[in-house]
């Protein structure tokens, strides 16, 4: 059994994760929260004591100083902790370096993002094979475990596709993933996690699998007002998003598309600091010749996601949306969770779209700590077994709902 967790990062899903790791530890053993500001750490920690949610009072909770792009001194903490399996929730950029420091050492890696290089937005499809791909020969040579994007979008809905094909589709024609924020944190605008990562998804090209081919799209131009369940109607926009460029290699689909929603003020708010060069990720130079980024000046003004959650409310639906046929039959079905931002906040201290997130590695842990997922070698989401994965899931904090919507004339 693979014990004792390193969660790398301090932020919002790393909070969850910590807190989930923590109810969980007499499976998980030692939990270590490592981050480049240790106070961060601290004050998860102080969180979790506060909220009760240390089960086994016998195994260490405590917390790292660490600069996830040094991988020596990585793999140096990986040993110190003897940490087995490794939870990487820094910001994207530095992915590759954690998942090198596993590699070298065989600790167990997960993350909940795709790989993003600072001066690169929006890469070429299939986004993975840039990047986290490249390492799997490496991975499986070594025996070493990699779970790739098991967070929610990434992650579950990875799950649901895999289940439409395990037991409900003989032929899967699309799958539109939605993500709807049904909530509200009483802030004139602010975004849900790291603001930096959030806007470099939409001022780059948006990549759709349509047709059994990549096609761009550009950003909020295409909208579909949906009937949700327990959120009612919303409109979402397609937009580019990781979990297709795993899903268009793994999945036989014709078409695989991703759909976020947005409040009007949020696109009219997003619209002027993008086309005013506010979102760029290139430097510019002031007129006392400093140079300085647009969007970590953004971010820097913007509320820490974490701020939000006490004052938030409402609720979060995502989900697949899958047509295709089984026994020659049409037939539509809706894969899906909703997630309450108060009830977050109460157990945890977080709010929805952090916990949404940060649950569903906590489960893959537990999974890979029991041998029911450990491949020993890299695998995306939708490559394991998807039922135990989504039971565990329900049993910790994020059950599944499953709802046909096959019109009735296609009954006839």
């Amino acid at each position: 059994m693979k014990r004792n967790v390193l969660i790398i990062g301090a932020g919002g899903v790393a909070h969850v994760t910590a807190h989930k790791c923590a109810q969980n530890n007499d499976i998980l053993g030692d939990i270590c929260i490592a981050s480049r500001t240790q106070k961060k750490c601290d004050e998860i920690i102080a969180s979790i004591q506060r909220k009760d949610n240390l089960k086994d009072r016998s195994r260490k909770l405590y917390s790292r100083q660490i600069d996830a792009r040094d991988v020596p001194a990585l793999i140096e903490l990986i040993k110190e902790t003897k940490s087995g399996i490794v939870i990487n929730l820094g910001i994207a950029y530095v992915n590759m370096s954690v998942l090198e420091a596993c590699i070298e050492s065989g600790a167990v890696y997960m993350d909940t993002a795709i790989h993003e290089e600072p001066n690169k937005v929006c890469e070429t499809p299939p986004w993975y094979g840039n990047h986290e791909w490249k390492r799997r020969d490496r991975c499986k040579e070594k025996g070493v475990t990699a779970i790739l994007g098991v967070g929610f979008d990434p992650g579950v809905v990875n799950a649901y596709a895999a289940l439409a094909v395990k037991k409900y589709f003989d032929k899967i024609d699309t799958i539109d993933i939605m993500d709807v924020n049904a909530g509200s944190h009483g802030r004139f605008f602010a975004t849900n996690f790291d603001p930096e990562i959030n806007f470099r998804e939409f001022t780059g090209t948006m990549w759709n699998w349509i047709d059994r081919k990549w096609v761009a799209k550009k950003v909020h131009t295409e909208k579909w007002v949906y009937d949700f369940p327990v959120v009612g109607e919303r409109a979402v926009y397609m937009n580019g998003h990781d979990e297709l460029h795993s899903l268009s290699k793994n999945i036989k689909a014709n078409s695989i598309r991703f759909w976020m929603g947005f409040s009007d003020h949020y696109i009219n708010c997003f619209n002027v600091l993008h086309k005013i060069g506010l979102l760029s990720e290139k430097k510019v130079k002031l007129s006392d010749g400093q140079e300085v980024i647009p969007l970590k000046v953004v971010k820097a003004c913007l509320p820490d996601p974490s701020s939000l959650a006490p004052d938030y409310t409402g609720k979060t639906c995502i989900g697949d949306l899958v047509r295709g046929t089984q026994d020659g039959q049409y037939k539509e079905m809706f894969f899906y969770n909703t997630c309450d931002h108060k009830d977050c906040y109460n157990e945890v201290e977080s709010q929805a779209v952090s916990y949404t997130a940060g649950v569903p590695p906590v489960a893959a842990a537990i999974l890979v700590a029991k041998g029911v997922w450990d491949p020993k070698t890299m695998v995306n989401v939708e490559e394991l077994d998807p039922e135990p994965f989504l039971k565990l899931l329900g049993k910790i904090g994020l059950p599944t709902e499953i709802l046909d919507r096959t019109p009735v004339e296609s009954l006839a």
